[in-house]
């Protein structure tokens, strides 16, 4: 099999890069391992793929970190707007949510990659299903071809690598590629997983999973010295904590040495002490009902048998009755809620995987390599890992679109 453009991966970045490079003219063939295409895709934003982000360009590259100038170039050139208007010309309807993140307004992942396949058919890209590589073959710093593990032969003027990282292993993303980049004399910068669950040592954290909280505030502290807050949405799992707030937070976490580390959930962020001490003074001043039938007006359901367990206060107690120290113990339960941190989920539940191929060693306006003469890179693979909210699916399609486009040139 020979053709103009080989690209490796059938994810957001690979699906992109093959279809500019095949509207283009090139003849382009997309390597897929697994079955279908754009199954990682289909998991963003639990289903309703949160595509990109309206913040401004500037804004999207810090929030990447220091390395995210490194892809203010890119995004001057196909960022939020252009990938937005990309869609749109091809019938999808989006909408802006909190914090100018976008979706499909079907809120269905389905209808972004149909469009994508739609995309590839029109540019007569060829797509090989159950295409896995074995081995990349390189002569005289150009790659020749790529062996395929049923010993199919693709050959190619030129390569582009999208393979994802090592997130979500069921997916196909098993991290395959950085072997063979690294073989290439790329160098691969240390490899984590990345916005991930927090898993917590509290063995009490399995009877809270499934509850749901949408706007609690998490510090961490170490030592008795506050590191890190977050605020929003954050949810309790059999082992642990997820939900945005988590997730963005983990990639500071991992950075850390667990030792002593722990959380304090404020469940009233709203509320300063003493206006919810004084809430709760006056909640049980002049009542007699029991404390387990008000606590469940004052938490989700989920959390009261953990806070009568916790508190040590007769779950059949007056509320009248209820002395000045056990309304103390409560007060400080509902606004440092304590959480003892174990460690990160791996790779199988992380979103991302942080590190990859060194930014010093790709051009950032065309996305070619500088080690291997006909290489291109884009997306996951390259050492860039942002927060939730569309960011790292716009480093794909940004990182995918100039890949594409400047293969051809």
């Amino acid at each position: 099999m020979k053709y103009d453009i080989a690209v490796i991966g059938g994810g957001p970045s690979g699906m992109i890069a093959a279809g500019r490079a095949g509207e283009l003219g090139a003849n382009v063939v997309l390597l897929e391992k697994n079955q279908n295409l754009g199954v990682k895709l289909l998991a963003t934003g639990g289903g309703r793929c949160n595509f990109t982000n309206l913040k401004s360009i500037r804004a999207i590259a810090d929030s990447f970190g220091p390395s995210g100038r490194w892809l203010l170039s890119g995004l001057s050139r196909f960022g939020p707007t252009e990938i937005i208007e990309f869609f749109s010309d091809r019938g999808l309807k989006s909408k802006i949510e909190e914090e100018n993140r976008v979706f499909p307004k079907s809120n269905s992942a389905q209808e972004v990659l149909q469009i994508l396949i739609s995309y590839l058919e029109s540019s007569q890209v060829d797509i090989k299903f159950k295409a896995e590589v074995k081995k990349v073959v390189k002569s005289e710093n150009r790659i020749k071809k790529i062996i395929l593990t049923d010993g199919r032969e693709v050959v190619a003027d030129k390569f582009i690598i999208c393979a994802g990282g090592k997130s979500y292993p069921m997916t196909g993303s098993t991290g395959d590629a950085y072997k063979w980049l690294k073989q290439l004399g790329h160098q691969i910068t240390p490899l984590k997983p990345a916005l991930t669950p927090i898993i917590i040592r509290d063995k009490f954290i399995k009877d809270l999973e499934g509850l749901s909280l949408r706007e609690a505030e998490l510090s961490c502290y170490q030592g008795g010295k506050k590191l890190y807050s977050a605020s929003g949405s954050i949810m309790f799992t059999s082992n642990g904590l997820s939900g945005p707030a988590i997730l963005n937070l983990s990639n500071s976490i991992g950075q850390l040495d667990l030792k002593d580390l722990e959380f304090k959930i404020d469940f009233f962020p709203n509320l300063e002490w003493s206006q919810l001490d004084k809430q709760l003074q006056s909640d049980f001043s002049s009542s007699n009902r029991v404390f387990k039938n008000a606590l469940s007006q004052l938490v989700p359901p989920k959390l009261v048998e953990t806070l009568i367990r916790l508190s040590k206060i007769d779950s059949q107690k007056k509320l009248n009755l209820i002395s000045r120290e056990e309304r103390k113990t409560l007060l400080h339960l509902l606004k440092e809620f304590k959480l003892t941190v174990l460690g990160l989920a791996g790779y199988d539940r992380a979103m991302l995987t942080s590190g990859g191929v060194s930014l010093q060693e790709v051009d950032s306006r065309k996305m070619n390599s500088k080690i291997v003469e006909n290489l291109y890179l884009a997306g996951e693979i390259l050492d860039l890992s942002g927060p939730t909210g569309g960011y790292n699916l716009q480093l794909c399609w940004t990182s995918g679109y100039l890949a594409g486009e400047n293969a051809v040139s």
